[in-house]
């Protein structure tokens, strides 16, 4: 059993970080009122523009330089497409669901349009992508070095930065406080004089950037190549989201138990000490998605999230 996690943990180190980023995008959201179930389409969205830009311009700017400004690039982008649902939610007072749902649905139509137009072709390969190291000295300690420092990819630290960042600034500033007081009270956060309307868009907007560096992130260290999808992570880092309880060290370990799961179907079908148990492909394959519901039915009985995510702000109702 040791040795299978041992061989399992740093794929799913791999597909946790992409969850755990997209996952902080709608922490920061909802954290202000306003509901986003449209992580997947942003994922796919950043992916696609990380892609094209590293299509394109590796053999310009290198292999390096061109991985690090393809995830700003994919963060500056998604952001800016995140204010459409922005927009739909906080100013014509649309429902929030509905606005997010449609944005899941045109994401992936117009990337592979986009991707057809650009290549021939709506796969998109890359030969490149974030380069894996293995950490002097910590790769080399016994058990703990192969699960976590060997075959590490930067981009896990430039995450888990992020991640440190967001707690400090949601939890910790000024800036954050009046954040939450928008999604729990926005009537009240107005009488004290902040701009509900200016936060829940800079909120919706840092959901987007980071829900796009997610698709990105997941593009150039899992998947190697754009097709319209992401498989699926941004459901499951929603799921972590509510299992999380809004909390970023909660939603960490959340998106690791599910990216754990979740690579447990991947690397069952190569792994030949999975393979001996006996259990059917089609069982580790649905067991991220059964194990993200059951975890939902058990724990999310007393969660509660923020007061007023997903109300509409009608700046004269009190």
């Amino acid at each position: 059993m040791l040795k299978i996690i041992i061989d399992v943990m740093p794929y799913a180190i791999m597909v946790m970080i992409p969850m755990f980023i997209t996952a902080l995008g709608g922490l920061v959201s909802e954290r202000s009122g306003i509901v986003n179930i449209a992580l997947e389409g942003m994922m796919v969205v950043g992916g696609f523009t990380s892609t094209m830009f590293v299509y394109y311009y590796e053999p310009i700017l290198g292999n390096t330089m061109a991985i690090w400004l393809s995830l700003i690039l994919a963060g500056v982008v998604t952001g800016s497409f995140a204010m459409i649902h922005g927009y739909a939610s906080i100013t014509l007072n649309a429902d929030q669901v509905i606005s997010a749902t449609a944005l899941n649905i045109v994401a992936p139509a117009i990337t592979i349009f986009l991707a057809r137009k650009m290549t021939g072709s709506q796969n998109v390969n890359l030969q490149t992508g974030v380069p894996r190291i293995d950490v002097p000295i910590l790769s080399d300690i016994p058990v703990i070095g192969p699960m976590f420092f060997k075959s590490f990819y930067m981009s896990t630290v430039v995450v888990l930065l992020i991640g440190l960042a967001v707690w400090y600034v949601i939890f910790k500033t000024k800036f954050g406080l009046r954040l939450r007081a928008c999604g729990e009270n926005p009537h009240s956060a107005d009488s004290n004089g902040i701009n509900v309307f200016k936060m829940r868009y800079i909120a919706v907007f840092i959901s987007g950037a980071l829900s796009g560096i997610g698709g990105a992130v997941f593009i150039l260290t899992v998947s190697k190549e754009f097709s319209g999808t992401v498989a699926g992570l941004g459901f499951l880092s929603l799921g972590a989201l509510i299992f999380g309880k809004w909390k970023v060290s909660n939603v960490l370990y959340a998106t690791f138990f599910f990216g754990f799961m979740k690579t447990l179907g991947n690397v069952a079908s190569v792994n030949k000490d999975l393979r001996s148990l006996g259990l059917p492909m089609e069982l580790y394959n649905v067991l991220p998605y059964a194990m993200t519901i059951l975890a939902l039915v058990l724990f999310s009985k007393n969660t509660v999230g923020p007061k007023a995510a997903g109300q509409p702000y009608d700046k004269g109702k009190r």
